[in-house]
């Protein structure tokens, strides 16, 4: 389920910074589980990104519009159960092990705009196509037709779960490989599988939001210490080392004390 690559991001400040999910599923909703970073509006924008998965299909991909509309019901899903176990395991803004600063802007009716806020094309090396979108107060709402009903959300992973997935084949030169053409249902059951793998097992108590202010990325925590804070240290763990420096320095009417 672990994969060390991961995807680069490039929010709009135009620091690009690599992001690992940490599974396939969470990685997934990379695609645009939140509307405004939404990729897929097509077949064949399913059919570009599939191949570039932590999966490592190849680019024989066979997708139509049922996959298209499955896709995004799946990865509502996902959303969805990503969101909750993240609460649970209190992997939001409010743990001692977040950054304290408010991810929104109490009081006011105005909510800060996520950070990153990908841009770019929707490749391994780019970030998906998205602007800013609200985020909210202390942790993650449930989202979506699935917010009152987490059983239906289970209820998704098993369907798509229960359809064949990716045919893994040895080639001739004795690698790994797949049967092709792999088709989008295929995929999205390969995806189903490593929800439920992740959702039913233990790794559930992993699932965290990063505690920087205002990303609202959401990771499986794979280090063996379960101790990972960040969407990347290259990105939210150096903003929150800064800000922690900054805020310890001595400002200059107490320089003289």
């Amino acid at each position: 389920m672990n994969n060390a690559n991961g995807i680069l991001l490039t929010p709009r400040d135009g620091q690009t910074f690599r992001f690992d999910a940490g599974t396939l599923c969470l990685e997934f909703l990379l695609t645009g589980a939140l509307p405004q970073w939404e990729q897929l509006r097509a077949p064949e924008d399913l059919a570009a990104w599939i191949p570039l998965s932590r999966l490592g299909l190849p680019d024989e991909v066979v997708v139509g519009e049922a996959d298209l509309a499955g896709a995004k019901r799946l990865r509502a899903a996902i959303q969805a159960l990503a969101e909750h176990a993240a609460a649970e395991n209190h992997g939001g803004p409010g743990d001692p092990g977040t950054d304290p600063t408010p991810r929104g802007t109490a009081g006011t009716g105005e909510s800060a705009s996520p950070d990153p806020a990908p841009s770019g094309g929707a490749s391994r090396g780019s970030a998906p196509d998205g602007g800013a979108f609200p985020g909210p107060e202390g942790v993650l709402a449930v989202t979506g037709e699935f917010a009152a009903a987490p059983q239906d959300a289970l209820a998704v992973l098993n369907e798509f779960a229960a359809a064949p997935p990716p045919v893994p084949v040895v080639t001739p030169s004795f690698r790994r490989g797949w049967a092709t053409p792999v088709t989008g249902a295929q995929f999205l059951s390969a995806v189903a599988r490593d929800a439920v793998e992740l959702f039913g097992g233990p790794m559930a108590s992993r699932v965290r939001v990063c505690g920087g202010e205002r990303c609202l990325l959401i990771f499986l925590d794979t280090s063996r210490p379960g101790a990972r804070r960040w969407c990347s240290m290259d990105r939210c763990g150096n903003r929150y080392k800064l800000r922690t420096r900054r805020d310890r320095a001595p400002r200059p009417a107490d320089a003289g004390h």
